[in-house]
């Protein structure tokens, strides 16, 4: 992504500018290099015109709470205190935001859209979210502004990924802990993903590892996908991605043991025995758990390790909100033998 090279001395008048002509990224952080602040901008054939260097360098995106209040302060201008209440999160997804409206906001709908484009004015496509269907956790989605389109290519942690919203899962929110997963993983490892959907976590794991990774999923639209986006980043890549199109409870029997086992479960799957019988070194497990049954559910990870014979450490660290007082969370287990 974009940035200008500015002198320290002129950032702030630059940035000021920037945010007149509609070119600031606001989604990502600024970066101080020695005498220079790296200010991030959006792609645009202006940005090289304004006498600066331009580079292509990934900036830090602001938490995803500061993005959200910075769409709640633009609507306080149309909004009345209590509307704004009712505001939901929203997501962005390439060019595509991705908006919940509460009954209480349906007669502001169009305040909604012109709000979302102020804070983000690269966006081609506003859809708002309806309910999961289907084994896959495909979403229903209307599209209130822009293109008639729910595919775009979204860009994250140094990987571009082709997604279609009406045809696989995809959660943009994930972007951290993905990267987390990076930092965990060593050059060497021979790696498995179930649950692989379009492959945001093996793309960004193989972009900055030179690791061998096996990933599975059972949608055949989403496999096609990541087909797709292993080619789309074939030279950024530093490992590799053998993708299989099949269901993990019948593939995985059938597969050795990997160093790491990576299992973005699906919500009210149970592949706890299966992905933990696979794992040599370490299994990062994800599940959605009520607060109260967090402790609960790092005991039935040990009872487990306990049946398969293996010693193990298990730390469980929160991911998301995912509703009131239910958390997505991600068990790290260390096998210690």
């Amino acid at each position: 992504m974009p940035a200008l090279r500015v002198p320290k001395g002129e950032a702030e008048p630059v940035k000021g500018k920037l945010k007149k002509l509609n070119l600031y990224d606001g989604k990502r952080r600024p970066r101080i290099e020695g005498d220079f602040v790296l200010l991030p901008v959006f792609e645009d054939e202006r940005v090289h015109s304004l006498g600066y260097e331009v580079l292509d360098i990934e900036l830090p995106l602001r938490p995803e709470r500061q993005i959200y209040k910075n769409l709640e302060s633009v609507l306080a201008e149309r909004l009345t205190k209590e509307e704004l209440e009712h505001l939901r999160r929203y997501d962005i997804v390439g060019d595509i935001a991705v908006v919940q409206i509460p009954p209480e906001l349906e007669h502001r709908v169009d305040d909604i859209v012109w709000g979302l484009l102020k804070v983000h004015p690269f966006l081609k496509v506003i859809a708002k979210k309806g309910f999961h269907e289907g084994a896959f956790r495909i979403r229903d989605y209307s599209i209130i502004w822009g293109e008639r389109r729910l595919e775009t290519v979204h860009r994250e942690n140094g990987v571009e990924i082709k997604v279609d919203l009406s045809k696989a899962f995809f959660n943009p929110r994930m972007k951290g802990e993905r990267y987390r997963l990076v930092q965990l993983a060593r050059d060497g490892e021979r790696i498995l993903m179930p649950f692989a959907g379009v492959l945001p976590y093996a793309l960004v794991i193989a972009r900055y590892r030179k690791v061998k990774i096996t990933a599975l999923e059972l949608n055949r639209e989403a496999y096609e996908l990541g087909l797709e986006n292993i080619e789309l980043n074939r030279e950024r890549l530093r490992g590799e991605i053998e993708f299989i199109h099949g269901d993990a409870f019948e593939v995985l029997p059938g597969l050795p043991t990997y160093d790491r086992v990576i299992s973005p479960t699906p919500r009210g799957v149970d592949a706890l025995a299966l992905t933990l019988g696979k794992a040599e070194r370490w299994l990062h497990y994800y599940d959605f758990v009520e607060e109260s049954e967090i402790g609960r559910f790092r005991e039935r990870i040990l009872e487990e390790c306990l049946k398969q014979g293996k010693e193990c450490a298990v730390r469980v660290k929160k991911v998301s909100d995912f509703k009131p007082h239910v958390f997505k969370v991600c068990a790290d287990v260390r096998i210690l033998g």
